[in-house]
């Protein structure tokens, strides 16, 4: 990387730190303010060859500031089959996800989408800030929508079962479309055990071979 690379990649990590979009000029309106202080949360690497792209920090990550730092990540981990300094490791991964802030909750007391004003703001930003990427980790609808466009299937299920075409996509970084890993997918996941004998086994490989 040169020293320009370096300062760019530098910049953009303290304008996004400093990003508060949602709280002072909301997509929706001055109503749709995010309630509380903005901290986005995002691990931005010139090494890392994979990308993991989640949703949104939860409260237990905005309270810590550490990406998948709660019971979601520890299945993510498992699925991964890494250890927990080796996925903190910058150098081996990037976790982008697709909103830098918690978003709050609904009236169900469930994590609201992330906020619309991050992905027009940054993510093609971060894309080329890291074309080293070689590997996306696209987990859930929102992160599956922004890598995947059009090849998107009509639902989360379909899109994870086509795993086989996003991966084997000879333009750009192969992509690999996850289920988020949060315990209330459980349920999800013993109704499809194809994903654990097909998908994960697949994943498992290329991310031994890309941080080895």
């Amino acid at each position: 990387m040169t020293d320009k690379a370096r300062d760019d990649l530098a910049d953009l990590c303290a304008a996004i730190a400093a990003c508060r979009i949602c709280r002072d000029t909301p997509a929706r309106g001055p109503d749709h303010r995010l309630p509380h202080e903005p901290r986005p949360v995002a691990v931005i690497s010139p090494t890392a060859r994979i990308l993991i792209c989640g949703q949104a920090p939860g409260l237990r990550v905005h309270e810590s500031g550490l990406p998948f730092n709660d019971a979601s990540g520890d299945r993510l981990r498992q699925w991964l089959e890494v250890t927990r300094d080796e996925f903190y490791d910058a150098r081996l991964f990037a976790i982008v996800p697709m909103g830098f802030c918690f978003p709050g909750y609904d009236d169900k007391g469930s994590d609201l989408p992330p906020r619309r004003e991050c992905a027009p703001r940054w993510r093609q930003r971060v894309m080329d800030a890291m074309p080293q990427i070689e590997l996306v980790l696209a987990i859930g609808q929102y992160a599956q929508g922004w890598h995947l466009g059009d090849r998107r299937a009509a639902t989360m299920t379909e899109t994870v079962r086509n795993w086989r075409s996003y991966v084997g996509s000879n333009t750009g970084p192969a992509v690999l479309a996850l289920p988020h890993p949060s315990w209330r997918n459980t349920g999800w996941l013993k109704r499809n055990p194809w994903f654990e004998a097909e998908v994960l086994p697949v994943l498992r490989e290329r991310v031994k071979k890309l941080i080895s």
